[in-house]
């Protein structure tokens, strides 16, 4: 991104891009991508604008959303969230589509390969289902007492299903108990937290799943009014209450997408971009909210943390 891309003042019309999102912290993943085009060169108004869809933590509202921006004839689509890409995909035939995955895009159909995506599809892969084991290796050393952890998912979304997949696994081995808790929609999901009483569990630890991301704060929020750690994804969570989090900023991976989307817009076909992916992971840690729950976290865990929230 150092070089700045030099657009010819003949360009009849901003490009216009679309973006379907499920809202929340998400959003921070458009600013990046606004972000990541200014530097290179292509400024909002001028080059580009953007025709933001936030469908509010509701995969079934993400194809109408879709649907519209292809008839309005955008000239790509960004899709943020691998749920969201498949219905995005589903939902449209021609418009390109460059998206931020968090779970195997092979794996879940967006595209062929990495190297060869072979349709109208690219974008960046960020390892977020990958990590779920992880989060809760972590949570478990924050917390050496921990034994019942509480984890709320869409069981309609197939990468919530992998990610609750890999966490029973990764509870068995570390002797965890999952209280799981399946919601289907963000009205679900608020009555299902505002049920919740202190007592119920030691901690909640977040699987992935965008409808639950795109609620991040208020899952936070409740659970430190109910003086449950929360182990989430990225270091907006942290700053936001979260005792700990593990994974890459939604900022980041939007400001790596503009890439993908400025070569789209020029002209390059998605078949032939190669899925790129971002693999430098952050740990975060909420002093804050350790003291607001009474924890002591071990100086052994404060020692790997990239950030320490005071």
């Amino acid at each position: 991104m150092a070089v700045p891309l030099l657009l010819s003042a003949q360009q009849a019309r901003p490009y216009r891009v679309g973006v379907v999102f499920p809202g929340g912290s998400y959003s921070r993943a458009i600013d990046g991508l606004r972000d990541g085009l200014k530097e290179l060169g292509m400024e909002q108004g001028r080059h580009f604008v953007l025709d933001e869809r936030d469908v509010k933590g509701d995969l079934a509202a993400v194809g109408p959303a879709a649907k519209g921006l292809e008839q309005a004839k955008v000239d790509l689509i960004y899709s943020i969230a691998t749920s969201v890409t498949q219905a995005v995909k589903q939902a449209t035939r021609d418009t390109p589509i460059v998206f931020y995955a968090g779970s195997d895009p092979v794996a879940f159909g967006l595209v062929e390969s990495f190297a060869r995506p072979g349709g109208r599809l690219t974008g960046v892969h960020g390892r977020f289902t990958d990590l779920t084991a992880k989060r809760l290796q972590l949570l478990k050393e924050i917390v050496p007492n921990l034994h019942r952890v509480l984890v709320f998912y869409n069981p309609a979304n197939p990468a919530a299903q992998q990610s609750m997949s890999i966490a029973r696994e990764a509870a068995r081995m570390l002797g965890l108990q999952l209280l799981e808790r399946q919601v289907a929609s963000v009205d679900a999901l608020r009555v299902a937290l505002h049920a919740l009483k202190a007592g119920d569990a030691d901690a909640l630890c977040y699987v992935a799943d965008a409808m639950i991301n795109s609620q991040s704060q208020l899952v936070i929020d409740t659970a430190l009014a109910k003086a449950l750690p929360a182990m989430f994804a990225t270091p907006e969570n942290a700053a936001g209450g979260a005792l700990a989090s593990y994974g890459v900023s939604y900022y980041a991976f939007g400001r790596h997408c503009a890439r993908q989307v400025q070569r789209v817009l020029q002209g390059a076909r998605p078949a032939d971009l190669p899925v790129e992916q971002i693999d430098r992971l952050h740990f975060a840690i909420n002093l804050r909210s350790a003291r607001a729950l009474r924890l002591t976290v071990p100086a052994s865990v404060l020692a790997m943390a990239d950030q320490v929230i005071e």
